[in-house]
């Protein structure tokens, strides 16, 4: 399991393009914070429910579903991860 409270912006980064390329067969060295996972990628909405669940599984944690509609990029991913930890106000 991720611990989303012990890693950098950087290091989510890494986990959320690494998990990509092993998910959906990608090249690593296409992957940037700015790619888009729907125009640049080609992950449909099954493929982007199938994330979730993966991410929910490594994280423990499940992105909540307003947070998920606003996802387009890896780095909105990144953010979404991150805000994970953020204690709740």
């Amino acid at each position: 399991m991720i611990a989303l409270n012990e890693m950098s912006k950087d290091q989510l980064q890494i986990c959320v393009i690494d998990l990509l390329v092993e998910m959906f067969e990608l090249d690593k060295a296409n992957l940037s914070a700015d790619s888009n996972l729907y125009a640049d990628l080609d992950i449909d909405s099954i493929d982007a429910v199938d994330l979730a669940v993966k991410l929910k599984q490594l994280t423990g944690k499940r992105l909540q579903p307003e947070v998920f509609k606003t996802i387009r990029t890896i780095g909105d991913v990144v953010d979404a991860l991150a805000g994970m930890t953020e204690p709740a106000a």
